[in-house]
Order: C-alpha cells, then structure tokens, then sequence
C-alpha cells in the first residue's frame, strides 16, 4: 500500500493544466462497445479507473492501441466481443457497470460481478435494473451475487422510462441500451452533468440520434448500427474545482488552464459563500492569494450552508474539497452531504489535524475557521476525501503521511508531478 509523505505550511503557487474528465472517460470508453468500428478517444487521464476501464475491455475482446505519440489518445476496436465480465476487475471500480447497457445492446446478455468502489455508503443498482427492465430485458441476482441481464432481440424495444433517482450511471446505461433498441425511448428525470454530456455526444458522433443532451429528458431513437467516430473528452471540472480548494487552503495563487467556463458558475457560487473566488482569461482561471477568506453569512445575517446536488447544483464530489478550504476561511458555515450517507465520516481525520468541526450527524458538519492544522497520520477512504486530506497536509504544519493512496490515484492524473510543479513537498513512498 502505498502513501504520500507531506510537509505542509507554505502558500502553493504556480500553473497547471487540467486532466481530462475521469467521469466522462469511462463511460466513453465503454461505450466504444457498441460498434464494432475503430472508436478513436483523445484526452483520456492516465489514473488507476481508466487503466482498470481498458483491463476488462481487453477481458471481453476489445484490440486496444495506446497512441505512445498522443498521450491520452486510444484506439478501440471491438469485433468479436463476449458479455462476462472478470469479477476481480469489476470489483475494482465502481464504473464497472457501464458495461452492462452496451453489453446488453450489443450482444443480448451480461453476467457482472457487483461493482466496487468508493466506500462512500449505500450505492443501489435497482434504477439501472428498472431501466433495462422497460427496454424488455430480464435481470437477476444469483445466488453467487452475479448480476444477470437478458433481453430477446423481439423483445427489445423503447420506452417511456422515469428514472427514480438521478443517477449518473443509470442514465448513462439506459442511454447505451437504448440507442440501439428499435423504436422511441424517452428518459425523463435523467442526470446531466457534463460527463453524461460527454457520453451523449460522442453516441451522437457515432451515429444516434439523441436530443435533449444536457437536459432531465433525453428523447432517443433506436437506430439498427453505430459507426466508428473520434472524440475528445471535456476537462475535468472536479480537477479544477479541487485545485480552486488547495489554492485557497493553502493561501497560494494558482493559474489552471485549459478549463470549460461554462461548467463553473455553480463552483463559484460555492467558494464564494467561503470567500474565494477566481478570475477568468478564456480557457483559464487564476485564484489568487490577495482574497479575504471571510465566509459570507446569508442575507439574513444566517450561518450559510453549503449543500450538494444534481447537476447544476454544487457537485457533491467537490464537498469534501469545500469542507477543508472552509477550515482556513473566518467565520462558520454548515456543509450539508444530502446524497450519501457515509462520505462526511473523513472529517473525523480532519479534525485529528486540528479542523474546528463539529459533526453533527452522517450528513452534516459545522465548519469554523481558520484554524492551524497540524501534520498527522491519516488514510484515504475515498478518491475526493484523499484528496481532501492532500490539501489539508499541505497547509498543515510539520510532516503528513497519507495512506492508501491508490484510491486518491483513482481519480487525479499525475498529482504527485503537478503539486510539485506548485512547489509542494510531497513524495510517494511506495510500500508492500
């Protein structure tokens, strides 16, 4: 296992560019499935998820050549594929389950193993299975607690489908079934964040017909074949908003090029109930040190709250990074985790390291600051909570170690390079 050594408590400043959207890479890459043409994708971040997404498709059949000339460039061809997926590869990565919509258009069955992943609390399949279930397939659960789903080519079929839930990955799934199922599918209550954005246009440059990309209802007319197509990812906004995160904690100045502005006003709005914001020049953003740092109360003179949703509300992948800037801002502010019930649990590590938190319950946690952290030994439960704990190590005072690391490098694209180029004293100690 191994972790990160990090002598915190200096200001970390400088440039950095931004990784490709981890959360829009592997659906995309799953997605090459559905053609048995060349897929080209560019911009794909070299971290453990995209390594573990290419492992279990070259498992069911997919040729795959890394463009050594092109970094982040892939090349995936998929001809003569089978639906079993390696249990040991589909409990590395949540992501795992995206195979089972393409899988399921393409070759009528899948046989997966349940999907690992971050222990961020309870994580249900049931919309995915609800979803598969309105398009004419069968699913169940052995007594090995392989998932199982089949559909007919006479049964397969659109639909009018309300997801129950706004789920990422459920409405990816539904959206990779459905364009090949004869007929109209309407997918309403369906997720649109940037990476199920992503997805939808790279079908769209394959040869579906979708509309309503970035929208709750997704129209989708079945088409009999997909084409091969070349896409590139978008930046990864949770990247940019996690650096944002370090620069205020660490009172730096900090230029992030290659960002998607568009994407960010619900970011800012956050930071800046914190009081931090960032200027824009085109593709880039600069946070910089001369700022306040003074959480703002609510019009009312209220301790403000930051809280998670749905895309477009304030990513609930960005909460942790939140949660510790906010431990060097003045003032206090409650930090609301509304979709899962596990992931605040980290902030017990934080205030090991001298955080004035206060957890209320799974859900919330008070926030007050600033307060001086202190190096500590903590380990990663989670990609965002790792990363979290970086940026608390690097503004604490004396030496941090961080263990499991490998779920922090999961998520971020060469992190140990990129905090050294902004001056942090970190170094990975690899361990057995």
């Amino acid at each position: 296992m191994s972790s990160y050594s990090i002598h915190g408590g200096k200001p970390l400043s400088g440039e950095m560019k931004t990784s490709g959207n981890k959360n829009s890479a592997l659906p995309c890459i799953a997605a090459a499935l559905l053609t048995d043409e060349e897929i080209v994708l560019h911009n794909i971040p070299d971290i453990e998820d995209v390594r573990v997404m290419l492992a279990i498709m070259e498992a069911i059949g997919a040729q795959i050549i890394c463009e050594e000339q092109l970094p982040g460039t892939f090349r995936i061809k998929t001809i003569d594929i089978n639906g079993n997926i390696p249990e040991d590869l589909a409990q590395m990565i949540r992501a795992s389950i995206l195979f089972a919509g393409p899988l399921l258009a393409r070759t009528g069955k899948v046989k997966l193993a349940p999907p690992g992943g971050d222990v961020i609390g309870l994580r249900r399949l049931d919309t995915h299975f609800l979803a598969f279930s309105a398009l004419g397939a069968d699913s169940n659960i052995d007594e090995d607690r392989l998932l199982h789903i089949e559909v007919s080519k006479d049964k397969f079929h659109g639909n009018e489908i309300f997801l129950d839930e706004m789920s990422v990955t459920a409405t990816e799934n539904t959206v990779m079934a459905a364009v090949l199922a004869p007929g109209k599918t309407v997918i309403r209550n369906a997720a649109s964040e940037p990476h199920v954005q992503d997805l939808c246009n790279m079908l769209i440059a394959m040869g579906a017909d979708i509309t309503g990309t970035g929208s709750n209802l997704l129209t989708i007319i079945g088409v009999s074949s997909l084409h091969g197509a070349e896409f590139s990812v978008g930046p990864d906004y949770i990247e940019i908003g996690s650096f944002v995160g370090l620069a205020a904690a660490t009172l730096g100045t900090v230029v992030i090029h290659g960002v998607d502005t568009p994407q960010l006003p619900i970011i800012r709005t956050g930071f800046r109930k914190i009081g931090i914001t960032w200027e824009e020049s085109g593709n880039s953003i600069q946070i910089s040190s001369n700022q306040k740092r003074v959480i703002q109360p609510d019009i009312s003179g209220m301790i403000p709250k930051i809280d998670d949703a749905p895309w477009p509300g304030f990513p609930p992948d960005l909460l942790s990074i939140i949660t510790v800037a906010a431990t060097q801002s003045q003032g206090t502010v409650l930090v609301h985790e509304k979709m899962f019930e596990s992931r605040m649990f980290f902030v017990d590590m934080l205030i090991r390291m001298g955080a004035g938190i206060i957890l209320c319950d799974p859900h919330r946690a008070v926030v007050s600051g600033p307060t001086l952290l202190h190096g500590a030994l903590v380990t990663s439960p989670d990609i965002r909570a790792g990363m979290a704990l970086v940026i608390a190590s690097l503004c604490a005072r004396g030496e941090s170690v961080i263990q499991n690391v490998y779920q922090i490098e999961r998520g971020y694209e060469n992190l140990c390079r990129k905090l050294q180029s902004l001056g942090a004293d970190i170094t990975r100690i690899e361990t057995e």
